[in-house]
């Protein structure tokens, strides 16, 4: 346990967690207030040479897309809808980047990335991680920031390539709680191009979408949502057995799938959404609810609560 957290946790049974909460950001905001008053001026930016392009700009727009309906949110709002109804107790964060989904947290959390640039403040207890995620998973004990509390919420949105991804979520599950919930970015790309492994657009959902696939052939247990946001879709994870064992068959199973060279075939079902539910429809579920109040009483069976989200009408 970190020092920071050791002093949280007194603080809390004195004060209280509200009161500690509000504490830590008003300390958190002094700091970032002091931080910028002695930080030096930014360096001028580096003039480029004539005739050299960016690798941005040899992007291109992926268009035409597959018809598909209209998101009613985006995946931010996803996820932020989550953090507010499963108020979870810690939060795992695999693609750091900017910190624009870590800024959703506001409990005790870990955001791993091997080269974060964060340009926001964050409202959390949060210890950064700059390392790949393989290598992060591989130390003694990733997790001792969270003190023994499993992970609630995660969200897994690292390198857009389905092995990398489906070695996170399988790293992950190992460390969630029975009631926690995995989000994956960028599961649902419009046409071939954007799921392309090997990045020629400007939105780019790489083949991330085996993961999916993956899941419902190896796992059926799970309850694998594809949810149709705002860009490139998400799709959400339940069900999950932390104890689930074979991680590694499965992985070496399906690593061949994983590797299947350009152009990717999607299934026209990820294409045009079809079998996507709407992301607000998700979000308004009373499983929600009955699932952190069972959480926090331990020991209930969660099945009616993961048939609740299967049953949730399709078509975006």
């Amino acid at each position: 346990m970190s020092i920071r957290t050791s002093l949280r946790s007194g603080l809390e049974s004195v004060v209280g967690e509200e009161r500690t909460r509000s504490l830590v950001r008003s300390e958190r905001a002094a700091r970032t207030r002091l931080a910028k008053a002695i930080a030096p001026p930014p360096p001028p930016p580096k003039k480029r040479k004539a005739g050299r392009r960016s690798a941005a700009s040899r992007l291109r727009r992926s268009d035409p897309f597959t018809p598909h309906p209209k998101p009613t949110m985006s995946r931010h709002e996803l996820l932020a809808g989550l953090h507010e109804r499963l108020q979870p107790r810690t939060y795992l964060e695999i693609g750091v980047r900017h910190g624009e989904s870590l800024s959703l947290s506001s409990t005790r959390s870990i955001g791993v990335d091997p080269a974060f640039n964060i340009d926001r403040e964050i409202e959390a207890d949060v210890q950064l991680v700059r390392a790949t995620s393989d290598d992060f998973f591989a130390r003694e004990d990733p997790l001792a920031h969270f003190a023994g509390v499993p992970v609630d919420l995660a969200f897994i949105d690292g390198m857009h390539l389905s092995e990398f991804a489906l070695r996170d979520f399988l790293n992950t599950e190992a460390h969630l709680a029975r009631t926690g919930v995995v989000v994956f970015d960028d599961m649902l790309p419009r046409n071939s191009l954007e799921a392309a492994r090997d990045r020629r657009t400007v939105q780019w959902a790489g083949d991330v979408f085996k993961v999916a696939e993956v899941l419902r052939r190896r796992r059926p247990d799970l309850v694998v949502l594809l949810v149709n946001t705002s860009p490139t879709g998400t799709v959400v994870v339940a069900g999950l057995d932390p104890g689930a064992a074979l991680r590694d068959v499965v992985y070496e199973a399906e690593v061949a799938y994983c590797l299947t060279p350009d152009p990717q075939e999607v299934p026209p079902e990820y294409l045009d959404r079809s079998t996507a539910v709407n992301a607000r429809d998700l979000l308004e579920l009373g499983a929600w609810h009955e699932l952190v109040k069972r959480r926090d009483a331990g020991g209930e069976s969660l099945d009616d609560l993961w048939d609740q989200l299967r049953s949730l009408p399709v078509g975006g």
